[in-house]
């Protein structure tokens, strides 16, 4: 199986921490050459000096808020042309905090919405130029389960997810004849600081312990266990790869078999 990222060279959003983390370990694992992003600085730096550079890569990062999206857009009109051409693209950005759909601030869609949708909106035709030219690229979005299976208490996220969903869509129809594919990762539960906070929130809705709320979860899941980020990024590797070259317009779930639907 092709696997081999030598030469590419790669955006990773939300690389300081979680999926976004281990999805930059495993692209730069297998050569590509890494340009992420997130808030955090210092632990961005502490990502970049972990990243294998057995190829000779030189990876760098850019710290921006993606609740800012003029900011993401200035930023990438200045560092763009700094690098070499960006073939793949991985969207990956932190979900919302939860509650129900019907209590939520009109301004908390819009917030949320800027922060998916209008920016990967801006980083798809940042980079669409040099895909276009190399006439291959990879769009991959780290989405939920959520847009197959809204999960009960994460309103906005499930409606702005299934927003991203919908338009990576679209995008594939619209790319597909200049060979760029897009496509969707859904993780389940996943042992990353969101699931804390989904958890959290569980527990102060019931009542329960953590240890009761964790038990519930796991009983949902056929593998009886919750995934490790890396289990999630080597399914973001395989689609950002050659070897899934003829897979576009997926969305595809990584949750041990917990969604019901086929």
């Amino acid at each position: 199986m092709d696997l081999n990222l030598k030469d590419r060279h790669a955006i990773v959003c939300g690389a300081s921490q979680g999926i976004g983390r281990a999805a930059a370990q495993a692209l730069a694992a297998h050569g590509a050459t890494l340009t992420m992003i997130a808030r955090d600085a210092t632990a961005l730096e502490l990502v970049r000096a972990g990243l294998a550079t057995d190829h000779g890569q030189t990876h760098r990062f850019l710290t921006v808020d993606f609740e800012r999206p003029e900011e993401l857009r200035a930023h990438l009109a200045t560092h763009l042309p700094e690098l070499a051409p960006v073939t793949i693209l991985v969207n990956n950005t932190g979900g919302p905090a939860g509650g129900p759909a019907s209590a939520a601030a009109t301004d908390e869609y819009r917030r949320i919405f800027d922060r998916h949708l209008v920016c990967n909106q801006i980083l798809v035709q940042a980079v669409l130029p040099a895909m276009r030219a190399a006439r291959w690229g990879r769009i991959v979005n780290v989405i939920s389960t959520s847009v197959k299976e809204p999960i009960k208490g994460l309103g906005v996220s499930n409606t702005i997810r299934g927003a991203v969903a919908a338009w990576a869509k679209t995008l594939s129809a619209e790319l597909g004849a200049d060979n760029i594919t897009v496509n969707n990762v859904l993780p389940g539960f996943t042992k990353t600081g969101r699931l804390d906070e989904v958890f959290k929130a569980r527990m102060a809705r019931s009542g329960a312990t953590r240890e009761v709320v964790e038990a519930e979860a796991k009983a949902e899941i056929p593998l009886g266990r919750f995934a490790e980020p890396r289990e999630v990024a080597d399914a973001i590797l395989f689609l950002c790869s050659p070897a899934a070259g003829y897979i576009s317009g997926v969305s595809l779930p990584v949750d041990g078999g917990r969604m019901r639907s086929i």
